[in-house]
């Protein structure tokens, strides 16, 4: 397997503690939302000192299928979501270091720590309480509807679709409106027909 690189840098001083989301965001989602409007409302209730800080993981993965936006993109997107719905918050983006025991420490050169982390998947939720995180897990409703691959399903199969109309009206169920309109400039969606097996047009 062909090492990745690790891109970006660490920063020379990362952020402090604070309430952590982490994700993907390949795209951001619905269940995303939810997620991050839990843990502000948790963050303004009980550590209104601290920042919210979204962090985006793999960020240095080649562009593929399960990985089909860059970390810009994905910025655009978060900030997108983030300023339709008036959230403030610090925005950075994690490369993957392959090494479940090292990746706490590895993260937190980037969204600091130890905070509290708001998290619906457990193997991640181990990580960070073993490493003296607070961590708040949570049952993401509809998690069938929004898992990661089912989203971006639908989007590869609206990816030859040129009626923006249509494209909103079927991706509008599982990904926000602000993401959409992102999704729909600059080729970010058509890019996904051109990422089946093969590379050949998918739709």
């Amino acid at each position: 397997m062909t090492e990745l690189p690790i891109t970006p840098p660490a920063p020379e001083a990362p952020p402090g503690p604070g309430v952590v989301v982490l994700g993907r965001f390949q795209p951001f989602h619905r269940g995303h939302a939810m997620m991050i409007e839990s843990a502000e409302s948790w963050r303004s209730s009980n550590e209104d000192g601290l920042p919210l800080i979204i962090s985006i993981g793999s960020s240095n993965r080649p562009e593929s299928m399960r990985n089909p936006w860059s970390v810009g993109e994905r910025r655009e997107m978060v900030s997108a979501w983030l300023g339709d719905r008036g959230i403030s918050a610090e925005v950075v983006a994690i490369p993957d270091i392959e090494d479940p025991p090292s990746w706490v420490s590895h993260a937190e050169k980037y969204h600091g720590g130890p905070g509290t982390l708001f998290t619906t998947d457990m193997q991640t939720a181990g990580l960070y309480q073993s490493s003296c995180w607070d961590v708040i897990t949570g049952e993401l409703e509809h998690r069938g509807d929004f898992e990661g691959w089912r989203v971006r399903a639908t989007a590869q199969m609206m990816s030859t679709v040129s009626d923006k109309d249509a494209v909103r009206s079927v991706l509008s169920p599982s990904v926000p409106d602000s993401v959409i309109e992102v999704l729909l400039q600059e080729g970010l969606l058509k890019r996904l027909a051109f990422l089946g097996e093969g590379g050949e047009p998918v739709g």
